[in-house]
């Protein structure tokens, strides 16, 4: 009895039609040519959003520091001081073995951060000068500042 069943079923089965293809393929299709330009703005996004995150774990590790030392690398010494200990300007004494960080970022367009302390907006500044590398800028080339991240 169950056998007769099971030849039953698989006997009402049956794949798809050429047309029926055809439609699913012209439906995405359609759909690719409203979605992949969109898409194609994301890269961007990403870079901005990675150089924001970037900017936060750089202050929390600068929080840090100061936490351990009682004051923040200068501009001189820079975000370099979170790596290897200060050697010129003022000495940590409480530094942390191995450091704050393995290695300082880059930005996402292969720039360095720019590092103020003290800084011009509060007690340190980080900077990138995003896509074009220079101060200012608008879109893409806009600045991702420390002092305006939410």
């Amino acid at each position: 009895m169950e056998l007769s069943l099971k030849r039953r079923v698989l006997s009402n089965q049956r794949g798809f039609t050429l047309i029926e293809i055809m439609v699913v393929v012209v439906i995405l299709g359609i759909l690719a040519t409203f979605i992949v330009p969109k898409l194609l703005d994301r890269p961007e996004q990403a870079r901005r959003t990675k150089a924001t995150v970037d900017i936060r774990a750089l202050e929390g590790s600068l929080g840090l520091f100061k936490l351990d030392n009682g004051f923040f690398p200068t501009t001189e010494q820079g975000l370099e001081a979170l790596v290897n200990k200060p050697t010129t300007g003022r000495i940590p004494s409480k530094y942390a073995d191995g450091g704050y960080v393995k290695n300082v970022p880059l930005d996402p367009w292969g720039n360095a951060y720019v590092y103020l302390c003290p800084g011009v907006h509060s007690e340190f500044d980080i900077i990138s000068y995003g896509a074009d590398g220079e101060a200012g800028g608008e879109g893409n080339n806009a600045d991702v500042n420390s002092w305006e991240l939410e």
